[in-house]
């Protein structure tokens, strides 16, 4: 994320401030997410011309939590897991940021996503650094009694470091509303205060607010319609769009296009890659996910199964890759044949592969704008928790489409302003907000 290295954090509290004077990250062999991150941080910081101070502040983080996490398997064993919480920048306010449960988690990937956290809320006006924490295990190999144990133990273990005016809990995927609540009701055993506003993502039974299942595609259908409208792809209503993703975030994302009027002509999930020219059934092909766990792979209305590698390169105007990182990378750039990319995971297009997509003169939408949907409802319910007051769904609605406008307006004016990518904009802007709130703080000793 921001420490300049890609090493483990030693010890329970690690203070990550380590004294870099690096300008750049050099190009690795193989990109990955925080490569990504750090490719657009140094870009920003170039153009807006920090001062090395600011820079070596931004571009660490202010701290990181390692914990062991230990574990009472079904079976009567006892399991240790690594646990961490990475806090990026506190300059804008208290920190906010997902609890990640994944066998394959790196800490690098957190120091990431915390960062985009922060570079995420600065770009959308919510007054919030970025954090991210998790947990080293996979949670498939878990029944739910042990993935409670895990939430719970991993919660208990950051009761010192989290909070409602500290750290707020989000949710890594929108359908981890059980683990937001496991996290919330250990937090309310242990502490005297209410906890409620300390957790977003939560049931709606616990405090959770209206929309925040569909925020992060509500947030996309925005985004998409103004670039799409900017970039004059096509009258409303008339967009082709590939969706890589068909959970809660390409699924949602894929009903809200269809009933709109748009054709979504492609749709994938780990399983089967679809691709129909004149539009898919996506509520066929939703309904079929939702009681057999994957998409159908029935070719007889003219649907045809593509294969995995051919799947991003079908012809549409909108691609939106919302599933993994790095799904657009320097190997197949040169074939992707959108007319323009919305991004809805986390860093689905590499460096490499947005510079030939730029070359390509093929605009991208970058996921820190894109898919800002979800961080803007957790704000709402942040501050819903707080005052004791449910809004209505139409009212979060309302509001989330104001936020994502707005940051897509101020994004737009700072591309003019420094003749630049949309992903580069968003960074500048981003990165410049921050750094503004730090030097108002000042360094306290």
């Amino acid at each position: 994320m921001a420490t300049g290295n890609e090493r483990e954090p030693k010890g329970l509290h690690h203070i990550g401030l380590h004294q870099t004077g690096l300008r750049s990250t050099p190009m690795l062999d193989e990109e990955t997410p925080f490569k990504t991150m750090m490719a657009s941080f140094d870009e920003a910081a170039r153009r807006i011309g920090l001062d090395d101070q600011q820079y070596k502040l931004l571009r660490n983080t202010d701290r990181e939590i390692a914990v062991t996490v230990p574990i009472l398997m079904d079976d009567g064993s006892l399991r240790l897991l690594n646990g961490y919480r990475i806090q990026h920048n506190a300059g804008l306010g208290p920190f906010l940021g997902p609890l990640r449960v994944d066998g394959e988690l790196k800490i690098t990937e957190l120091r990431a996503l915390a960062a985009w956290m922060t570079w995420k809320c600065a770009l959308l006006g919510i007054p919030f650094g970025g954090a991210a924490g998790g947990v080293v295990v996979d949670r498939h190999t878990l029944s739910a009694s042990e993935l409670e144990r895990v939430v719970r133990r991993w919660t208990a273990s950051m009761l010192g470091d989290i909070g409602p005016d500290r750290d707020v809990l989000a949710p890594e995927f929108a359908d981890d509303a059980d683990l937001m609540a496991w996290a919330l009701d250990t937090m309310a055993g242990h502490t005297d205060g209410a906890a409620n506003s300390a957790v977003t993502g939560k049931p709606r039974e616990m405090g959770g607010s209206a929309c925040h299942e569909d925020a992060v595609a509500m947030g996309l259908r925005v985004i998409l319609r103004v670039a799409a409208s900017h970039y004059g792809l096509g009258p409303k209503g008339g967009l082709s769009v590939v969706i890589q993703g068909a959970g809660v975030v390409g699924g949602n994302l894929a009903r809200i296009l269809h009933a709109e009027g748009h054709r979504v002509v492609g749709l994938s999930d780990v399983y089967t890659q679809l691709h129909n020219p004149n539009g898919l059934d996506i509520p066929k092909l939703l309904a079929f996910r939702a009681e057999h766990g994957r998409l159908s792979d029935d070719t007889s209305d003219g649907t045809v199964v593509v294969e995995e590698s051919e799947f991003l390169k079908l012809p549409c105007d909108v691609l939106a890759p919302c599933a993994i990182a790095m799904a657009v990378h320097s190997r197949n750039a040169e074939d992707i044949q959108a007319r323009m990319i919305v991004e809805g995971a986390h860093g689905p297009v590499s460096p490499r592969a947005d510079a030939i997509l730029n070359r390509r003169g093929i605009p991208v939408v970058p996921d820190i704008l894109a898919n800002g949907g979800g961080v803007v409802v957790s704000y709402f319910e942040w501050i819903q928790n707080r005052t004791g007051y449910a809004w209505l769904e139409e009212v979060v609605a309302a509001r989330l489409r104001r936020y994502m406008r707005e940051a897509w307006d101020a994004t737009r004016s700072t591309q003019e302003e420094y003749d630049c990518s949309l992903r580069a904009a968003t960074h500048i802007l981003a990165v410049k907000r921050v750094a503004e709130a730090d030097a108002a703080r000042g360094v306290y000793a």
